[in-house]
């Protein structure tokens, strides 16, 4: 990640968090946030072009990226969305705008229905949102953490870029695959990869489902057509149960649409912040 590493840092409930802020200051504000098992580097490109014309909060969640990773630390999406509460008080941010990417997308809307988080608008990508969840290889290292634990490291890593590789449709830049993967290797990135899905129950997303009607905001939902790891049809359904939600597919995209689509997404993004 030598071209991208959040440089400030911010002591969470659940570890030390890495975060970094661009554009003007006096400009709107606006937050990404990553999915799993990625970090605020997806967003890299995308958080440039914003801060042109908007001031961009971005953060690598506890147990990803360059924030801490440690043995018994809680990364489950009850966590994220604590956490992610404590950073819009920790900058000051009443209102912001806040796009979302994948399980950052179950990570913004529990902090905004269960803790009470304001947000000007709210946009998603590729969101985990929808029971169920999870591909067939997420749920099956889920229900065998331990045993994956065990890899030696070079199965471990050609497993995990795999995995990565997956979550585009256009296929990674072999830099930018390195980059997603390398948070993941060595003693302590190995453990953390096996943490976070083990962490990851789909009853977090049940608790509020349910009550994506509340949602009283604009909100935009934006899909890669393309993406075999959440389906486009829960795009569909997840616009039908969100009041006045915009629904935009991006062609040729797969689940990273920042990486495979990053202009596409920009032009999206964009429209919607004005």
């Amino acid at each position: 990640m030598r071209d991208w590493e959040p440089g400030r840092t911010y002591r969470s409930g659940s570890g030390e968090v890495r975060w970094d802020v661009l554009g003007d200051q006096d400009a709107a504000p606006v937050v990404l946030l990553h999915g799993t098992p990625f970090s605020s580097y997806v967003w890299r490109g995308v958080a440039r072009a914003l801060a042109t014309t908007h001031r961009v909060y971005v953060w690598d969640m506890p147990g990803y990226g360059t924030s801490e990773m440690s043995d018994g630390q809680d990364v489950s999406l009850a966590a994220q969305g604590h956490v992610f509460t404590e950073m819009l008080a920790h900058w000051g941010l009443d209102e912001p705008t806040v796009v979302a990417h994948d399980f950052g997308g179950a990570v913004a809307l529990r902090a905004h229905l269960l803790h009470g988080a304001r947000y000007r608008a709210l946009a998603l990508v590729d969101p985990v949102a929808l029971a169920p969840w999870g591909s067939p290889f997420f749920r099956l290292v889920g229900a065998n953490t331990k045993v994956f634990e065990q890899l030696p490291p070079a199965l471990h890593g050609a497993l995990v870029r795999e995995y990565v590789s997956s979550a585009s449709h256009r296929g990674l830049h072999p830099a930018v695959l390195d980059a997603l993967v390398d948070p993941w290797l060595g003693d302590v990135g190995q453990p953390a990869f096996y943490r976070q899905i083990a962490q990851a129950e789909q009853r977090y997303t049940d608790e509020i489902q349910g009550r994506y009607g509340e949602l009283d905001l604009p909100v935009l939902i934006c899909w890669g057509a393309s993406d075999t790891w959440i389906p486009v049809a829960k795009a569909h359904e997840l616009a039908t149960l969100v009041p006045g939600a915009r629904l935009r597919l991006i062609d040729g995209a797969g689940h990273l649409v920042q990486e495979d689509a990053p202009a596409e997404l920009t032009a999206v993004l964009t429209a919607f912040l004005t």
